[in-house]
């Protein structure tokens, strides 16, 4: 069973995305920003891709992404960003930082297997 990370500081956010991907077949841990993202990348690194938010405190999305491709000691894993921007500004940015794909919130259930299906995940 495939490990996905999902990174959100709404817990809200959080739980609907595992209503999503527990079905899917996946396992699902959480972090709240991107301060515990990189921990949890640190302590374990079998995961097989991450789903971040943009604004979150600590560490928003783009710092994590920024710090995490700065991070030669941290697995890699697909980073599907997940949020409310819609600019291309936003996109960009997240994508020249190593983000593999983008979602923009409200989304569901096919469109996430979509985009994990699209980095090569499978659960």
């Amino acid at each position: 069973m495939s490990r996905i990370l999902v990174i959100d500081d709404s817990n809200a956010i959080r739980k609907a995305i595992r209503r999503i991907l527990e079905p899917l077949g996946y396992q699902v841990e959480e972090a709240a920003d991107g301060v515990l993202a990189l921990e949890a990348l640190a302590r374990d690194a079998a995961y097989a891709a991450v789903l971040c938010d943009i604004d979150m405190p600590n560490m928003d999305g783009l710092t994590f992404l920024d710090s995490l491709q700065k991070r030669a000691d941290l697995p890699r894993p697909p980073v599907i960003m997940c949020t409310t921007h819609n600019t291309f500004d936003k996109i960009q940015t997240a994508l020249s930082l190593g983000a593999s794909e983008y979602i923009m919130k409200p989304f569901d259930g096919e469109i996430i297997a979509g985009k994990l299906a699209a980095c090569g995940v499978q659960s």
